[in-house]
């Protein structure tokens, strides 16, 4: 039977073969940074660094040229030769990911322990984050104008926190419940501290070791319990990202969904040769909790960053957008192996065979999707052909069970045509999810490509 005809996808690991060792070093070099960056703010800053380390600025007529907004959505531009009415090739990705978030008001003394009230932020399996260690991120800004970064749980020498866990011997009605209700969101309150302040017992306090709590910020940092009201305090898991298996052919590390895509966009359009067209990296806040805000994609930031730009250069801006193409640089679901029955087999991705397209998003029915057109598909399909790269197209689950959103509708209603690629991610979602390294290696090639293109 002649069987040329069938679609046969390829492991990216059989393609790469001649280069493991360039994709393992990329990979401890991706690494690296997600092990570093774990808030937005932290990616941004990251991503404002290398820009202006490879000559970036914040000149607009410039042929480099970058725009921050408040530290939680950055905008790059490297212009082409081509005329900025022909369009603009675009990568968007997203910096955030699931967490705790500290409440306005988090301390709590209880049961001779003090505790930070949380309010998990995206979607998160409550479970996951009880029992862990825990480190806090995040940015404290006083009254007199100047801020302090946070971040302790990472160093060297720091302590660690935690969210504790009911244990088996008490738990028996706990296992009866369902899931949404036995792990409440209320309860993942964070366990700060336990030593009392030892006073005269006519002084006595009765919040002793929250005395103690506030005494040791004050004397470390200066800040009292009035300046956590109005701060942004994250709790996310410590530690960092390691290689997964005894062949170091996986990375496992939090918040990979979807700064693995953040980290390939970057190091494309850093490493793109000379484009004909221009080219724009934008990395947006917010999108797991649907990408409104000031900073999320649903916003008219990118908008005024492609509207200044093409006043400068005398274009219009409705025919840069129309002539624009885009990649919503996401990630998607990995077939998982022990519940391969929530996934449609057949049109779900697996981990190692390049990044994955969704040709639509939305959910059940494809509410809420951006669809890209079949010219525009194939055209991508094309490209990643003709270069060897290896890739493959997939949807997030089965019909009436998966789905789930991405910024790529907030690029299509400019009328940019957009499509979904990036890597496929096992444990998405959670404190610790796993990527492949070839997976990796591939995504940076076919975001390099499409600068290039």
């Amino acid at each position: 039977m002649d069987d040329s005809k069938f679609y046969k996808p390829e492991s990216a690991w059989k393609i790469y073969t001649s280069k493991r060792e360039d994709a393992a070093q990329f990979a401890r070099e991706y690494l690296n940074f997600i092990s570093g960056c774990k808030t937005e703010r932290e990616t941004v800053a990251w991503v404002r660094r290398a820009l202006e380390n490879a000559g970036y600025g914040k000149v607009l007529a410039g042929e480099l040229y970058f725009r921050e907004l408040r530290g939680k959505a950055i905008f790059a531009f490297r212009r082409g030769d081509a005329p900025l009415g022909e369009g603009i090739n675009i990568i968007a990705a997203h910096g955030d990911s699931p967490r705790l978030d500290f409440k306005q008001h988090p301390f709590v003394e209880t049961a001779n322990l003090v505790q930070a009230k949380t309010h998990y932020y995206g979607g998160i399996r409550k479970y996951q984050w009880l029992a862990r260690p825990l480190a806090l991120r995040g940015t404290i800004a006083l009254e007199n104008g100047s801020v302090l970064p946070v971040s302790i749980g990472d160093n060297p020498g720091d302590p660690v926190f935690c969210v504790e866990d009911l244990l088996p011997h008490l738990a028996q009605k706990q296992g009866t419940q369902k899931l949404n209700e036995a792990f409440e969101g209320e309860k993942l309150n964070i366990i700060i501290a336990h030593e009392p302040e030892i006073e005269p017992a006519e002084e006595k306090s009765k919040n002793p070791v929250k005395k103690r709590l506030l005494d040791l910020l004050f004397a470390k940092y200066g800040v009292g319990e009035e300046d956590f009201i109005t701060a942004e305090m994250e709790a996310v898991p410590a530690g960092d990202a390691k290689f997964v298996g005894l062949d170091e052919s996986m990375i496992g590390g939090y918040g990979q969904d979807d700064r693995i895509c953040v980290f390939c966009g970057l190091r494309a359009l850093l490493a793109a040769e000379k484009p004909r067209h221009s080219l724009a990296l934008m990395i947006w806040d917010k999108e797991e909790i649907g990408s409104d805000g000031a900073s999320g994609a649903s916003s008219s930031f990118f908008q005024y960053c492609v509207q200044d730009l093409a006043e400068e250069a005398k274009a219009r801006t409705s025919e840069v957008f129309l002539n624009s193409r885009a990649v919503s640089a996401d990630v998607t679901a990995a077939l998982d192996p022990d519940y391969q029955d929530v996934h449609e087999k057949q049109n779900a991705a697996r981990l190692g065979y390049g990044p994955s397209f969704a040709k639509y998003t939305g959910s059940r029915g494809k509410y809420g999707a951006s669809e890209a057109d079949a010219e525009y598909f194939a055209s991508l399909r094309a490209l990643l052909n003709s270069k060897g790269i290896p890739w493959q197209a997939a949807e997030l689950g089965k019909v009436d069970l998966g789905g789930g959103g991405t910024v790529a509708l907030f690029l299509a209603r400019h009328g940019i045509r957009v499509i979904d690629l990036g890597p496929a991610l096992l444990s998405m979602h959670s404190p610790f999810e796993l990527s492949s390294v070839a997976d990796l290696y591939a995504t940076w090639q076919a975001y390099k490509a499409f600068f290039e293109d």
